[in-house]
């Protein structure tokens, strides 16, 4: 389904929307923090994320007309997610559809109120950009622990590193193929159109329907080059397609 068209409307909706989860986000903070974490620790944690993602996800469909679609089987053992970022709403997605998700993030958004706290409770691993090799050191010795520990569940990477507008293209950072090796986990690509509904900016916001596809997982074994080829061919080529289907096409940018 093709983006809405963008009128006063939807600016309106969107601000509307915007203040409606504001105050989701409280409400089930503080109950998570009052009756889940305490109770039932870091599977508190989860139920609240689900409950959170649930609740914003209704709240684009009713506020915005936007809705998503999923295809390909959403994983829920212990794997790495490889997924094209565009947008929040492909977060909410992917969040609602893992158990027991915990994502690859940068640092600052352990700053962001509720959330942030939530997300390191969950397992989400913050890592400090601005360190450069060290960073990618400190995230593979958390992550080793926590898979010898509790585990990992479903970790979600975003290997181009940050949101990415549709057509644009960035080079794909090594850091999922590191963690692919020091975990011995599957890696299943994740490819999507999200971001020609809700962009990178997140305002305004247009109805329609989204698409996340769930690719065919990545066994371990593979070879470091080759795996972040078939990554990146995978997720780019997908997404690419799923965009054409919506009604746009992309055009070859170079890698940035």
């Amino acid at each position: 389904m093709r983006p809405g068209k963008v009128t006063w409307f939807t600016y309106l909706r969107s601000v509307f929307f915007y203040i409606h989860i504001a105050l989701v986000t409280l409400v089930l903070g503080l109950w998570g923090l009052i009756f889940q974490v305490p109770w039932y620790g870091r599977s508190g944690v989860h139920r609240v994320a689900s409950v959170w993602s649930h609740a914003l996800l209704w709240a684009a469909k009713v506020d915005l007309g936007l809705s998503y679609e999923i295809r390909g089987q959403p994983p829920v053992g212990d794997c790495i997610i490889g997924a094209k970022h565009q947008s929040f709403f492909d977060i909410l997605i992917i969040a609602r559809h893992a158990p027991e998700r915990a994502f690859i993030m940068k640092k600052q958004i352990l700053r962001v109120p509720i959330m942030g706290w939530f997300a390191w409770k969950a397992g989400c691993i913050p890592i400090d950009r601005s360190k450069g090799s060290e960073a990618m050191k400190v995230m593979l010795a958390e992550v080793t622990a926590r898979q010898q520990g509790e585990g990992l569940g479903q970790l979600i990477v975003y290997p181009e590193g940050t949101r990415v507008k549709p057509g644009e293209k960035r080079r794909y950072k090594p850091g999922i193929g590191a963690l692919y090796e020091a975990t011995g986990l599957s890696v299943v690509p994740v490819a999507t159109n999200v971001g020609l509904f809700w962009s990178k900016r997140g305002f305004p916001i247009r109805s329609g329907v989204g698409v996340v596809e769930y690719l065919p997982a990545i066994a371990p074994g593979m070879a470091l080059h080759p795996l972040m080829e078939r990554i990146e061919a995978e997720v780019e080529g997908t997404s690419d397609a799923l965009m054409a289907e919506a009604g746009f096409v992309a055009k070859d940018a170079g890698r940035r």
